[in-house]
């Protein structure tokens, strides 16, 4: 039997169509494939948005910049040398873009002027790691994309 153009591209059409429609049943069912909103409340964050950017701006004209480093005990952030740490106070966010399971909140308490983030609290990949803190009245604002 011989099979003329025609029958051949349709034949491939078809073959085409069904590993398409495989592959979005697969990604859409399979839990490992699952990419969610970005966040929950998109508004409400929305509206603090201008105070993110005053606590970016406060930051940048008081030039005080956090830094960061990965370490043999997790990730480790660095707050500058000239701040008391016991007058720091905010909040810690670890935000996984890919599964909002291991993103996590807390409450920022220093000792030091070094935060360290646990490994074990650190699942392999991309992470955002945002600081919303005040130092003696002034707001600021840090937010740090990491590969872990």
């Amino acid at each position: 039997m011989k099979i003329n153009w025609g029958t051949g591209l349709a034949i491939w059409l078809v073959i085409f169509i069904v590993f398409i429609l495989q592959f979005v049943i697969r990604i859409s069912v399979q839990d490992k494939y699952d990419n969610e909103l970005v966040t929950e409340n998109y508004y409400e964050k929305e509206l603090v948005f201008q105070e993110q950017i005053d606590g970016i701006t406060n930051a940048n004209k008081n030039h005080i910049k956090l830094k960061s480093q990965r370490t043999d005990k997790g990730f480790e952030l660095i707050f500058p040398e000239n701040l008391d740490a016991s007058k720091i106070e905010g909040s810690l966010v670890l935000y996984r873009p890919s599964n909002k399971k291991l993103d996590r909140e807390e409450e920022l308490k220093l000792d030091s002027n070094k935060l360290i983030i646990p490994k074990e609290q650190l699942v392999s990949g991309r992470w955002d790691i945002i600081i919303a803190w005040s130092y003696e009245g002034e707001a600021y604002y840090h937010k740090e994309k990491i590969n872990y």
